[in-house]
């Protein structure tokens, strides 16, 4: 991967960014993906915000060895503290986990000011992430479900709006994605037929391990989750 051609991943991403967006992509890495989105023209220019030293050094030799450092400036710093307010307009976070990128967007929400579009591809917990957005005034207006060497990833993009507006379903729908949910595709149909293996020896390890009250709750939690996500396959 470089800043040429990016992974199915973050060229999935990057196919959201709106043209000629302010780009602050946070965990940037090795900043491919603003790199790509500046060659490309979907950014007029990019922050690449990266909390780790190595990845920094890397990202800062990327923008170099691509002749983009009059367009992308690479800044160290925790989440969305390496943006000062309304500096961005698109802000892209891809490759955590759905809990770190909501604890992302909600320490920093000031810096939120003036977005207009959030690009977000959670690893896992996607359903961590639509909550967040529901709950902080951010539409969901979009979603793609995609498999790349082996791994199901799910990208969300949302506006402020009417955060409701895309749900029929909430609690299905949180945890499934409404449009995923609608669209049905087959990497979705597999992704959850995965999870509901997994959920479901979970459920019978609870089962032979005791009646603990915390086992309990945690069981009736994810027998609720299989039965959403069987309603949702038939």
């Amino acid at each position: 991967m470089n800043d040429f051609r990016l992974s199915k991943r973050l060229e999935t991403v990057a196919s959201f960014i709106p043209k000629g967006a302010v780009l602050a992509d946070i965990g940037s890495d090795h900043a491919y993906l603003p790199c790509y989105a500046c060659l490309h023209g979907y950014a007029s220019k990019a922050i690449a915000g990266e909390v780790a030293d190595g990845p920094l050094r890397s990202a800062r030799q990327q923008v170099e060895k691509s002749g983009l450092s009059h367009l992308i400036s690479v800044r160290k710093g925790d989440g969305l503290s390496v943006l000062a307010p309304k500096e961005a307009d698109c802000i892209t976070i891809a490759g955590m986990g759905g809990a770190l990128i909501a604890r992302i967007l909600d320490e920093g929400e000031e810096k939120l000011d003036g977005v207009k579009r959030l690009i977000l591809q959670p690893n896992v917990g996607a359903e961590l992430v639509r909550r967040w957005l529901l709950d902080h005034g951010w539409e969901l207006i979009a979603e793609r479900i995609l498999k790349e060497e082996g791994q199901i990833y799910e990208v969300l993009v949302a506006e402020p709006g009417a955060p409701r507006r895309p749900y029929r379903h909430l609690e299905a729908e949180l945890l499934l994605g409404p449009f995923l949910r609608r669209e049905n595709s087959e990497v979705f149909r597999e992704k959850w037929r995965r999870e509901i293996e997994n959920w479901k020896r979970i459920i019978a390890d609870l089962t032979a391990k005791g009646q603990s009250e915390a086992a309990e709750r945690k069981k009736r939690e994810l027998e609720r989750k299989v039965q959403l996500v069987e309603e949702a396959l038939l």
